[in-house]
């Protein structure tokens, strides 16, 4: 599904998305993730450690703070799963939101958030 019909200078836009990948940004060559991956607001795209929904650890949503979010997107995986709080209690603590969804939504969401020019984080688990 497409999300986005160009890219917002400046800001990461995730461009489309499909059950098991997404592609950040509507550029020359688009680049496809198929694995865990953190899409920031601004700044380079990463993939990210963890790859079950079983395996998160605090240590997961922790190195989420360096990106300074106002919000974080948490997709779950194909299913809406919720995060126990214990694993974001750094993130509660500095009052920084976080929502889960499925990653489908969480696309959508980030993006909307995003165009708004929101202090965002889309953390995306595929699958």
């Amino acid at each position: 599904m497409k999300l986005q019909p160009d890219r917002i200078e400046g800001v990461n836009a995730i461009f489309s998305t499909t059950p098991d990948a997404v592609s950040v940004n509507n550029q020359v060559g688009l680049q496809q993730w198929r694995s865990s991956v953190i899409v920031p607001f601004k700044g380079e795209v990463l993939a990210w450690a963890c790859t079950r929904f079983e395996d998160l650890r605090r240590e997961d949503f922790d190195a989420l703070m360096v990106y300074q979010p106002e919000l974080v997107i948490f997709g779950s995986g194909s299913k809406i799963r919720f995060v126990h709080p214990s694993l974001i209690r750094t993130l509660i603590d500095a009052r920084i939101g976080v929502e889960c969804m499925d990653t489908l939504a969480a696309c959508r969401t980030y993006n909307v958030l995003a165009s708004e020019n929101r202090r965002v984080v889309a953390a995306l688990l595929m699958g």
